[in-house]
């Protein structure tokens, strides 16, 4: 079924499986934050981030989440009226697992938006993994070909820093881009009681719509 609608399943093996599902051991982590980096960088979204999007942005038809992970940021699209299509490539107990979206060649059903946490790609991912700037990159231009091919709509969420990058501004600047939303509190990733570190980076979603009028800029929003 999923074949039919444009989505390849992917075949892991048992090691593969447990590499992609099982939490990494508690030690000193990465930006010293009490954890090393997740298994293809499954992080889940807290519920006020999305919450931030959809207090701004209305999205069109059904919604596909192609990271969904344990369905974090779908559950609050259903919550607030979504149909929502729920995939990954690993398998967390949510929505379909085997799902590989960078070889999805068209949205899955009657879908018209894509709204995800992409993975980021950097230290601590699985061998070969691009580095962020490049995966978010490859992420970004995969997934706006797919919404332009239904005139549809995309939110990614994203580091603040990575938009200032020359290549991200650039494919941004070109492309439908409606609107950037600020997240003026930083995302709390980990919860470690009393050893709990505010977060490194910043983050924001943007937003691109097909049917956004050539030559309007995007709209700078806070939350």
């Amino acid at each position: 079924m999923l074949e039919q609608l444009g989505l390849p399943i992917v075949t892991m093996d048992e090691p593969a499986i447990r590499a992609a599902t099982e939490p990494v051991a508690r030690r000193g982590g990465i930006h010293n934050s009490g954890y090393e980096r997740q298994s293809r960088d499954f992080y889940a979204t807290p519920s006020r981030v999305t919450e931030a999007l959809l207090k701004h942005v209305k999205f069109r038809g059904p919604v596909w989440e192609p990271c969904c992970g344990d369905g974090a940021m779908s559950t609050v699209l259903s919550a607030h009226g979504h149909e929502v299509v729920s995939t990954d490539i690993a398998d967390r107990g949510f929505g379909t697992p085997g799902v590989d979206f960078l070889a999805c060649r068209e949205v899955p059903g009657n879908c018209r938006s894509i709204v995800t946490n992409p993975p980021y790609g950097d230290t601590g991912s699985p061998t070969g993994q691009s580095k962020s700037s490049v995966a978010m990159l490859d992420f970004l231009q995969h997934a706006m070909t797919l919404t332009e091919s239904i005139q549809g709509q995309l939110a990614l969420l994203v580091r603040l820093q990575w938009i200032a990058g020359k290549r991200a501004a650039q494919t941004m600047s070109a492309g439908p881009f409606s609107a950037v939303i600020v997240l003026t509190k930083r995302i709390q990733w980990f919860d470690l009681g009393d050893q709990t570190k505010t977060a490194q980076h910043h983050h924001a979603w943007v937003v691109f719509d097909h049917t956004h009028p050539t030559g309007q800029p995007p709209a700078m929003l806070f939350v």
